[in-house]
């Protein structure tokens, strides 16, 4: 069948894409109106989303609860968590919902065809068909309720979405982000929070809740993409017999309302919580953001990125580098926001004073007008332009589906009117801006949508101290004058509720309901895992043969380049220099280029130069490891020996003693490790818990985790009187890392690639020194310190961590298995569902370390206990053939999550440094393949091993760590 033959569908426009190798098709069903874009080719990493367009006309996070409660049950598959079901057992290499301010999202992919069309079906049912009108129990779980223990306990609010916007709101840059689109569109549904406010989602009721999903879950008012290599025709004509023709055309008002501009730019003050310890000068963030009125198409939104880089972005970027001379904030970010309606530009400075505001306006305005005036550097645009370019054409999104990319960009014209395509076609946009760099097209833009213009707003967030724990007292308060007024059946009313509630949560599915959740066998997954492309070779330089891993695919003409550094050339005391250092180069001046020089040359020469910290696991050796600094370069074959002639620039010729921009650096790298210790607080907590008791994990906590954020404010602290010796320590390090006997190489290109890449590798290693040969042990002792860190949060993210191996243990991959058991059945119950939390996961490695961590966790002592019950569920653990099959198969989509050719290649060179071989992962495939009940209860003893090291870490509210104080050894306040 063709799609032209589909008579219930009308055939809009077909025609190629050339960006994406592939054919896009507009279409529309006839009897509802749904609208339909396709992208036919050749990936088979299919992707299926059906979007809605959801306005929200307040905060009660009705969005976000209904993105959350359709996924709990539907008319066809009615178990209470079709979408857990769909993780423990399909292929998917993407399943997920997104409730954005205008729109909710429901994305998957799968490589597999059959389990594609399963995981369509489960979605599509759930977006048209949910439980939430069966039972009110979904919206009080997902959303909120009241609860008490007794009739004489306090009242109290849970929820999902309720902790999990208590989280989000205690995050800085989210308090900022929404006082934003406040100001700037605050007569539209930018101005609510769509994923609910905690104050104001108690006050959603649940016929309004059944209201917006009658409004605007209706076929006429949905977006449906599919991508990917598939039948096409066949996919929509299921859609419609299955689904759509059973419904008529409906007029639903949708359209997301137009912010008319103003003619003064507004301004708006909102507070953000700290703690009573931490400092509140120099801790506020000013914003400057204007709203792009204009119809936008392909080249102006490429031209405003483009600009958002050569204004911000780069490492020399002009309007960045003046605030950071004139010394307002530690770091200073922003850029172009295509997201909504009207987009915006946005410049902001964190960690600046309030009182700085005027100055950072004054600024921005002359800085701004001299860059109109007196034009952008040509090499800093082409820069801009290529590094753009560069990223498009190489399509790197990591796991995550480039189909669902491409998907989400649609939306982001479609869902206004616009062509789904106009984000996606960009070959003439750039053609067309490389000649308008030399025609003032940029500095026009800069006139255009910065200077004059008056649709802005200025937008500050400053530090208040200990609000959370103001508002969790408001809150308390609130509550209690709330059961005042109650009766005592009232009372009694809610305590009921609560019973029902848990006794509902606790109720198993039917094994007849199950089953209606379409499920793979076993022996239609394959059995051998993917092969690791690596070879293991050397080329010689001067004096020495250097280790070459060799990992070869087809790359499309980029050669992926690796340079190892092995850090135990300097003394453990000294690690924390290695990662400021790798955070300098490439940020700082060479003896060949300026500052802004070397950016321009690093993104007109290359698609990009990086630097990670990464340490790998000897398996044969419990906890042996080797640390590293890696270098990253990727570049079309053809400019293979420019950057490496950048990289040599780079290592042997930074200034290093440029104090002053040592200083500007270290500013922006302590603000952004605070950033990310502060919205990752899962991962701080769980690797600081591992670091107690492994010392990789310690390395890398002092290399990445909170070890290094105090290392960052100490050299801050002390930086005028130590600068010259800070600068001739990275210097010191810097030379004894970067010699030829320290260097492993890694390749990742074609045949022809890998054969340049040899050739330009021996030069590049005859211009490093020789190097000492020296080397220094990692030193480090196990150290129960079991730390609670106080952080301004109304959530806990609580950690805890052990080895098995040291209890005598072997590694099996049946903890594969467990992990997906665990993380979907046991804990996502019990810590999720029951007490609340957003997130909760475990996890173990071949190195022996087992982790627990829970994510914006309204609970502290009750999730631990929660942990220390595992052992024993393991103990009684059954489930029948096709439960056990749907774990097996959740673990096999995490095995086969399908990589672009660069990340193969660093999954071959852990493999070469951890000692994994082709035929281990075919045992360890084969152990999760034939993986039994009785396998997991043979486990048990493993996970209780890892449960009486006693490793405990919880980064959370200090009111919870506090009131809990006896289960650590020592708290503190994180930030400081």
């Amino acid at each position: 069948m063709k799609l032209e033959e589909l008579s219930n569908y009308r055939l809009i426009r077909r025609n190629a894409i050339p960006e994406l190798n592939g054919e896009g098709i507009l279409m529309e069903h006839i009897k509802t109106g749904a609208k339909f874009f396709l992208v036919s080719n050749d990936d088979d990493n299919k992707v299926f989303t059906i979007a809605f367009r959801t306005r929200p006309s307040d905060s009660t996070g009705v969005a976000h609860i209904m993105e959350h409660s359709v996924l709990c049950g539907s008319e066809k598959f009615p178990v209470k968590d079709p979408f857990v079901e769909l993780v423990k057992g399909s292929l998917n290499t993407f399943l997920n919902a997104m409730t954005y301010p205008d729109k909710t999202v429901y994305p998957v992919a799968s490589c597999n065809e059959q389990d594609f069309q399963n995981l369509m079906d489960v979605y599509m049912d759930a977006v048209l068909h949910p439980n939430i009108y069966k039972t009110e129990k979904i919206f009080r779980q997902e959303g909120w309720h009241y609860e008490a223990e007794d009739e004489n306990s306090p009242i109290t609010v849970n929820g999902v979405v309720y902790n999990e916007m208590k989280g989000a709101f205690s995050s800085p840059d989210s308090v900022l982000e929404r006082a934003t689109t406040t100001a700037l569109y605050p007569d539209t549904t930018y101005s609510v929070e769509s994923g609910g406010d905690p104050k104001d989602i108690p006050n959603l009721t649940y016929g309004q809740f059944l209201d917006f999903h009658r409004t605007f879950y209706h076929p006429s008012n949905s977006y449906i993409y599919l991508y990917g290599d598939m039948d096409m025709a066949q996919k929509l004509d299921w859609l419609d017999r299955e689904y759509l023709s059973k419904y008529d055309h409906k007029e639903i008002d949708s359209e997301i309302q137009y912010q008319k501009p103003f003619d003064e730019i507004r301004e708006l003050r909102v507070p953000y919580s700290v703690t009573e310890d931490q400092p509140t000068d120099h801790a506020a963030y000013l914003s400057l953001n204007m709203a792009i009125d204009d119809k936008i198409d392909s080249t102006l939104h490429i031209g405003l990125q483009v600009l958002e880089y050569v204004l911000l972005d780069a490492p020399g970027a002009v309007l960045k580098r003046e605030l950071v001379k004139a010394g307002i904030g530690d770091d200073i970010y922003g850029g172009y926001d295509s997201g909504m309606r009207q987009p915006y530009f946005s410049v902001v400075a964190k960690d600046a004073e309030e009182g700085q505001k005027e100055e950072f306006l004054r600024i921005i305005r002359e800085t701004l007008e001299k860059t109109a005036k007196e034009g952008i550097s040509k090499r800093s645009l082409l820069a801009g332009i290529n590094y753009y370019e560069f990223r498009l054409r190489e399509a790197d999104f990591g796991s995550f589906p480039k189909g669902l990319a491409y998907g989400l960009q649609c939306f982001d014209s479609w869902l206004y009117g616009e062509d789904p395509e106009m984000y996606l076609r960009y070959n003439e946009a750039f053609e067309y801006l490389k000649k308008a760099v030399d025609e003032g097209y940029f500095e026009g833009l800069i006139r255009r949508y910065l200077l004059d213009n008056r649709f802005a707003a200025v937008v500050i967030a400053y530090p208040e101290k200990n609000l959370d724990e103001k508002q969790d007292k408001e809150l308390t308060e609130k509550m209690a004058a709330y059961r005042e007024s109650l009766s005592a059946d009232e009372i009694r009313g809610i305590v009921d509720f609560a019973k029902e509630l848990k006794i509902y949560q606790e109720t198993p599915d039917s094994k007849e309901d199950m089953e209606k959740i379409p499920l793979l066998r076993r022996d239609q997954i394959k059995r051998e895992p993917e092969k690791l492309s690596l070879e293991a070779a050397s080329v010689k330089s001067a004096d020495r043969e250097i280790t070459v891993l060799k990992h070869e695919f087809f790359t499309s003409g980029i050669d992926y380049m690796r340079l190892l550094f092995e850090t135990d050339r300097v003394p453990s005391e000294d690690l924390p220099y290695v990662t400021f250092l790798k955070q300098v180069i490439g940020y700082i001046a060479t003896e060949k280029y300026s500052l802004e020089e070397l950016s321009d040359e690093m993104d007109l020469v290359t698609g990009g130069i990086g630097a990670d910290m990464v340490n790998y696991v000897d398996f044969d050796r419990h906890h042996e490891f080797r640390g590293f600094l890696a270098l990253s370069l990727k570049v079309l074959d053809e400019r293979l020996e420019d950057g490496m002639a950048l990289l040599e620039e780079i290592l042997l010729r930074s200034r290093l003693h440029d104090t002053d921009r040592l200083k500007e650096v270290l500013d922006e790298m302590k603000s952004r490790q605070q950033t990310k210790l502060n919205n990752a607080s899962h991962m701080a907590a769980a690797l600081r818990a591992g670091s107690y008791i492994a010392k990789d994990r310690a390395w890398d906590e002092m290399t990445g985790g909170i070890t290094y954020y105090d290392f960052l404010c100490g050299l801050s602290k002390d930086f005028e009187s130590r600068k010259e010796a800070i600068a001739d320590k990275l210097a010191e390090v810097a030379g004894k890392l970067f010699t030829r006997e320290n260097l492993t190489f890694s390749f990742t290109a074609d045949h022809d690639g890998i054969a340049h890449m040899c050739r330009a590798a021996e030069k590049f290693a005859a211009a490093l020194p020789k190097g000492s040969g020296e080397t220094f042990p990692f030193e480090w002792k196990e150290n129960l310190a079991n730390e609670g860190f106080r952080v301004p949060s109304q959530v806990n993210y609580v950690a805890r961590s052990g080895d098995f191996r040291a209890a005598g243990y072997s590694y099996d991959a049946a903890l594969k298995v467990l992990k997906v058991i665990l993380g979907y059945e046991y804990l996502w119950k019990n810590v999720r569902v029951k007490n609340g939390a957003y997130g909760v996961m475990f996890g173990t490695g071949r190195s022996g370390i087992g982790n627990f961590v829970s994510y914006r966790d309204p609970k502290l002592r009750e999730t631990d206990e929660i942990y220390r019950t595992v052992p024993d569920y393991m103990e009684n653990f059954v489930a029948d053939e096709r439960e056990m099959t749907k774990y097996v198969i959740g673990t096999v989509s995490d095995l086969d999550t399908p990589l672009a050719p660069q990340y193969k290649g660093l999954r071959g060179d852990s493999a070469y440094f951890s000692h994994v071989t082709d035929e281990m992962l075919t045992r360890e495939r084969g152990q999760v393949l034939d993986c039994t009940p009785e396998d997991i209860r043979r486990l048990a003893p493993i996970v209780r091993a890892i449960l009486e090291t006693g490793a405990f870490c919880t980064v959370g509210s200090g009111s919870a760590i506090d009131a809990n104080k006896e289960m650590f050894k020592e708290t503190r306040n994180l930030f400081q």
